[in-house]
């Protein structure tokens, strides 16, 4: 079968387009034929080799996410079955063979049904950004029907799927982008407000937006910029979610005490079984239910990984890239 293959590590260049052996599932497996795969930064930085949550044995397939129909299955395996569409999130999976390949093998109980209104390209959008915008929301910031809750980078693969999610129980939803197009997008993936990123100098619209109470839940993708300015603006007793940081920030910690605020760090990396499974099952439900559809970005041929991976690095178009799969 045709591969993404990485045999050393380094910059986009070393990831090589090529044929490798077809993998094969053993028990509690499955095998899908891939029809598109999920693009994350992680997968950047792992192919440097200094990513600190996981560096893999080389050679590699990249990829922790896809969207195909099964094709075989191991012993014991009965939630899925041979022709099911799929949908794949094998980021913590104990085996999974990876994404960027016509064929992955992985644990039957990372992969799950995919409704037949969302296309394959669609689904492959799910897994890690999926994942992390229902553990930031539900697990961390505990989100009620009612709260405001404050999105930075909504335009996103993450921050995208969070809008949808937020408003599918009752949330009123602003997020930030840094264009026009972003914020058009923002206000398609179902917002109520759509500005500009808050910062130190513009802060007064999101207070006024929320009547000088500030959001209940932040969402942040850029700690090291705007985590003092996130404590300025929060609600009494409200909740700071970092999802991504790229830096040091020094802040006055007096600023959480006046609010009582929390800040919480989410990791996917860290997220407990149970809750893994539980996040899976939702997004399955979310999607069948017509609440959540993934919102696309550029599309690349899977031997075009290379440009996929410096696209993800340099973003500023809206939406998620995804490798399309012959």
């Amino acid at each position: 079968m045709k591969a993404i293959e990485i045999s050393e590590f380094g910059g986009p260049e070393v990831l090589k387009y090529k044929e490798v052996a077809e993998p094969s599932p053993n028990k509690n497996e499955v095998r899908v034929r891939l029809f598109a795969a999920g693009v994350n930064p992680n997968e950047a930085y792992i192919r440097t080799g200094t990513y600190s949550f996981f560096i893999p044995n080389l050679p590699y397939i990249p990829g922790f996410d896809g969207a195909g129909v099964v094709d075989e299955i191991g012993e014991d395996v009965n939630n899925i079955m041979v022709g099911d569409r799929v949908f794949v999130a094998a980021l913590l999976a104990n085996r999974n063979t990876g994404t960027y390949a016509q064929k992955v093998v992985c644990d039957a109980s990372v992969v799950h049904k995919l409704p037949d209104s969302i296309s394959y390209e669609e689904g492959a959008s799910l897994g890690i950004p999926a994942l992390t915008a229902y553990r930031a929301l539900f697990h961390r910031a505990k989100i009620k029907p009612g709260e405001t809750v404050l999105i930075h980078g909504a335009s996103g693969g993450v921050g995208s799927l969070a809008v949808q999610m937020a408003k599918g129980i009752g949330a009123i939803v602003i997020g930030t982008a840094s264009s026009d197009d972003g914020k058009k997008f923002i206000v398609t993936s179902g917002a109520d407000y759509a500005i500009d990123h808050v910062n130190e100098n513009n802060k007064e619209e999101i207070m006024s937006i929320t009547k000088n109470k500030g959001p209940d839940v932040i969402i942040e993708f850029l700690a090291n910029i705007n985590l003092e300015t996130d404590l300025k603006i929060v609600a009494q007793y409200g909740r700071i979610v970092v999802v991504g940081n790229r830096g040091n920030i020094e802040i006055n910690p007096r600023l959480a005490m006046i609010k009582e605020a929390d800040i919480l760090g989410l990791a996917l990396w860290n997220v407990r079984p149970k809750e893994y499974n539980e996040s899976l099952y939702a997004v399955e439900a979310l999607l069948k239910s017509g609440l959540l559809k993934p919102k696309m970005g550029d599309v690349f041929n899977l031997e075009n990984a290379k440009l996929a991976h410096e696209q993800i690095m340099s973003k500023k178009s809206p939406g998620k890239i995804v490798l399309s799969i012959d």
